[in-house]
């Protein structure tokens, strides 16, 4: 008699026959062995056909079976101290579900666009099985820090008549006879939620219209955007410290097997914990003119900046201070000297770029009134926004990560395509 488990709970298993459905991920075969590399999505286990051990329909069956195929099988669970997962099977039954003919996917080298047509299958690959494990235990990590930390979740709406940024690279389409757009953020309404709540986050999908290629930027990505009543600057950069080191540290806590798979060097990860550097844009326009870039003030920085700034520290850190006119209309200046706004940008090591966006928000109603006239913003369509100032202003801040840039810093990846199941890009809406 067998018990059904999947792959991850055979630990409890140990001596007992088991039965698993599973995918072939590879095999191999020893003349009168056959070892099978068996995955079902919660781990990888080894299943040892011997062939004076089972009969010769099994045996068939087991050498019949290719790259992908499904099936269920059955086995006493082994310990095996060669084994990653310190497990194997010896399979005593198979039961044949699906062959497959020509997987795509192969062991060799492919090229990135042919995998990207492939993604809906590249995901089955153990690294991108990893990542998304790693991207799974992020979002875990994220909810349970403001969660357990008196935020309440709030769900901002994706159809928009306005913009946040106040820019024109939004996707606009037809809402009846209205205008409206898809969100580049939730912010404005999650600052309407913290003057009811107090402290608040929201989580979802944002889009860009930039026609940006870089490995660094997707259409589609997903925001985590805290807004907080209450909070001046300062404090919010603790709350963004804790923040980050917590879920960098909840991955080390119970992701070592998939950052291993990713060849992730753990130890730039593991300083990721207590106070994060801080320097104002003045001091890293200095920092970049002294060591060969030419960056007059008043610009903002580019990736190559970034992470020369950031190649300076062993952790994240904040640029505090930047010039108001290269940040949003909403951001609050600084009260000893209003040319610069009281804002932060968290930059990742090892040349991830920005993670972060946070600033305090302009509370006072005379001010916001002056910030629509000097960017063009419809008094109409922001109405809502300027009562939020009207109606019991109180000093706030919050700030914004994108979720897919800090799962590529935290894998180690390349490029953020690899970051989210399907990437919308430029040039990519399929699959």
């Amino acid at each position: 008699m067998s018990t059904k488990t999947d792959i991850r709970g055979v630990s409890s298993h140990v001596g007992e026959t088991v039965k698993i459905g599973c995918w072939v991920n590879n095999k191999r075969s020893s003349g009168k062995i056959q070892f099978l590399q068996l995955r079902d999505g919660t781990g990888y286990i080894q299943g040892v056909v011997v062939k004076s051990e089972v009969s010769e329909e099994i045996w068939n069956d087991a050498k019949s079976l290719t790259q992908e195929s499904s099936l269920y099988v059955t086995g006493i669970v082994r310990e095996e101290p060669r084994s990653k997962s310190g497990y194997e099977m010896t399979v005593t039954g198979i039961e044949v579900l699906h062959l497959t003919e020509d997987y795509p996917i192969t062991p060799k080298e492919h090229g990135v666009d042919f995998l990207m047509d492939h993604r809906h299958l590249w995901l089955r690959s153990t690294k991108q099985r990893a990542v998304m494990v790693v991207r799974a235990q992020i979002v875990r990590a994220i909810r349970e820090f403001f969660d357990t930390r008196g935020f309440t979740l709030m769900d901002p709406p994706i159809l928009t008549p306005s913009s946040a940024e106040g820019t024109t690279e939004l996707f606009h389409i037809k809402y009846f006879d209205e205008d409206a757009y898809l969100t580049q953020s939730g912010q404005l309404y999650m600052e309407a939620a913290a003057m009811a709540l107090g402290k608040v986050y929201s989580f979802g999908p944002t889009f860009r219209a930039e026609k940006s290629k870089t490995r660094r930027h997707l259409i589609e990505f997903w925001m985590i955007e805290p807004e907080m009543a209450f909070v001046e600057l300062e404090e919010s950069l603790e709350v963004q410290e804790q923040f980050v080191s917590h879920v960098v540290q909840s991955v080390l806590d119970n992701c070592k097997a998939e950052l291993e798979t990713l060849e992730r060097d753990v130890s730039k990860l593991e300083q990721v914990t207590g106070s994060f550097p801080r320097i104002t844009y003045d001091e890293a326009i200095e920092f970049l003119n002294n060591n060969g870039f030419d960056v007059p003030w008043g610009e903002d920085f580019g990736a190559p900046h970034e992470t020369a700034i950031a190649n300076h520290y062993d952790k994240p850190v904040f640029i505090t201070h930047y010039p108001a006119e290269i940040k949003a209309f909403y951001m609050k200046p600084d009260p000893n000297r209003p040319e610069v706004v009281l804002c932060a940008d968290m930059i990742a090591p090892e040349g991830y770029g920005e993670i972060i966006g946070g600033s305090q928000r302009i509370d006072d109603p005379k001010l916001m009134e002056e910030r629509f006239a000097q960017h063009e913003l419809s008094s109409d369509a922001y109405q809502w926004y300027m009562d939020l100032r009207k109606y019991g202003s109180v000093p706030h801040s919050g700030f914004g990560l994108g979720l897919e840039r800090t799962v590529a810093w935290i894998c180690g990846l390349d490029h953020v395509r690899e970051t989210i199941p399907f990437p919308r890009m430029l040039y990519r809406l399929y699959p």
